[in-house]
């Protein structure tokens, strides 16, 4: 029985070490807007069932280490022999017209019907939602319908928090989003000063809310005086030289929505 209860753990724990081996069509599509891990693999077994995300348009453009994460969650393993860079799905019966591993296409408005891959929501956002690699899609539009501003690249928004109630299909953009909260007004902050490989700290109060990266005035409870400081992180800032650099740290598709 022990022995049992034992190897039952071990399986238990090694989840994922167990996942199975699964191998990419080689024309991922779907038939009603509803991607299942079916409709992109091959040996996805009795996960084929399962929805990762939603086609809004004439395809969809997944990361490849998204589709490797969503595919991971449900046991399964792909290892992307290829090394591709992203897959299309597109809608059943569709005719492929461009590489699995292509960027997003030039945005091109002189050629009549040309399309673009934007940046989209894969699912619907609450204000302060972080997003996670899998809340957002490349998806195929018209020309005239994609925002220049928009990101070019899914990393420059995950991690970015929602300012508001975002719906899923529409383009990411960067009103949309801001980096998350790490101070609150009224939070006790350490500020660190740095310069020279010397390290001075003092404790303080926060006069306004902040993001990384942003300025936070800090004020001195023992002199009471004001610290203009940047925002490292939770209940942490920097002033001095240091300050500069971390404020030029911050993301900076964040910064376009300000």
């Amino acid at each position: 029985m022990k022995a049992l209860t034992l190897a039952l753990s071990l399986i238990l724990v090694a989840g994922p070490a167990l996942a199975g081996p699964v191998t990419l069509k080689t024309n991922p599509s779907d038939d009603d807007g509803r991607v299942t891990l079916g409709d992109v693999f091959d040996g996805a077994g009795s996960a084929a069932d399962v929805a990762i995300a939603t086609r809004t348009g004439p395809s969809i453009v997944f990361e490849a280490g998204q589709l490797q994460g969503l595919a991971l969650r449900s046991g399964l393993q792909w290892s992307n022999p290829r090394g591709l860079r992203r897959v299309v799905v597109r809608q059943g019966g569709a005719t492929p017209s461009a590489s699995l591993d292509s960027a997003p296409a030039e945005r091109s408005a002189s050629r009549p019907g040309a399309t673009v891959d934007v940046l989209t929501y894969a699912r619907s956002l609450s204000a302060g939602d972080v997003v996670q690699p899998e809340d957002v899609v490349w998806t195929t539009v018209q020309a005239h319908q994609a925002q220049a501003s928009g990101p070019q690249d899914a990393e420059q928004v995950i991690g970015l928090s929602a300012r508001r109630a975002l719906r899923a299909g529409s383009p990411v953009a960067a009103r949309d989003l801001a980096s998350p909260q790490v101070i609150a007004r009224n939070d006790t902050v350490e500020v660190a000063f740095i310069s020279g490989g010397v390290r001075l700290t003092v404790t303080g109060r926060a006069t306004r809310n902040a993001a990384v990266g942003d300025p936070v005035p800090v004020l001195n409870l023992a002199s009471g005086k004001t610290i203009e400081a940047v925002a490292t992180g939770p209940g942490r800032a920097v002033t001095g030289p240091a300050a500069q650099s971390a404020r030029s740290n911050s993301n900076s598709f964040a910064r376009q929505g300000r």
